[in-house]
C-alpha cells in the first residue's frame, strides 16, 4: 500500500503574508516571449522586458502561494499586487541589481543605476536622497504594520524623556 503525504490546514483560510507592505503594479510584456515569474522573485529584478515601476517594487515579491508563479503573455498587460519581503532587507543574486540592504540609499540607487544601464523597461532616473516613496499599505521596517518609527511611536518616546 502506497501512502500519500497529507497536509490538512483546517477549514479557516490562510491569510498569504499578513501584515506585510504591499503595492499594485500594472504590468507589460513588451517582448515577443512569455515571461513566468515565481513568487519569491524580487520583482525589481524580474525579465528586463517586463515594463512597469520598477523603483516601486524594490524590495518586493509576488503575493502569491509559495512556489506559484504568474505567467505574462507577449504584448499582455496585466496588475498584479507585491508584497514586501520579511527578515532583514538584504537581497542578493537574482539578476545582480540589488546586492545588498535595501535600507541602504546608495545601493538602492546604485540598483536602479544598473537597471537602467541594462536596458530594464519601466527603470527611470534613481530618485535623489530622501526622495518621495509610493504608497502602499504597511509602514513598519519590514512592510509590516507595525508602529516602530511611525509619528505616534515617536511621540511617545519623546514624552519618556
Amino acid at each position: 500500500m502506497t501512502f500519500r503525504q497529507q497536509y490538512l490546514y483546517g477549514d479557516d483560510p490562510i491569510e498569504l503574508n499578513a501584515g506585510r507592505r504591499t503595492v499594485k503594479v500594472t504590468v507589460s510584456n513588451t517582448g515577443d516571449r512569455a515571461v513566468q515569474v515565481g513568487s519569491h522573485y524580487h520583482f525589481f529584478e524580474v525579465n528586463s522586458a517586463l515594463s512597469f515601476d520598477r523603483e516601486a517594487t524594490l524590495g518586493t515579491h509576488l503575493n502569491i502561494a509559495a512556489g506559484t508563479s504568474v505567467r505574462f503573455e507577449p504584448g499582455g498587460t496585466r496588475e498584479v499586487e507585491l508584497c514586501a519581503y520579511a527578515g532583514t532587507g538584504r537581497l542578493t543574486g537574482f539578476s545582480g541589481l540589488l546586492n545588498g540592504s535595501l535600507a541602504s540609499h546608495p545601493a538602492r540607487v546604485e540598483a536602479v543605476r544598473k537597471a537602467i544601464e541594462r536596458g530594464f523597461q519601466g527603470a527611470q532616473t534613481p530618485p535623489a536622497a530622501g526622495g518621495s516613496k509610493p504608497e502602499s499599505k504597511g509602514s513598519g521596517k519590514d512592510g509590516s504594520k507595525g508602529t516602530k518609527g511611525s509619528k505616534a511611536a515617536k511621540d511617545k518616546k519623546k514624552g519618556s524623556r
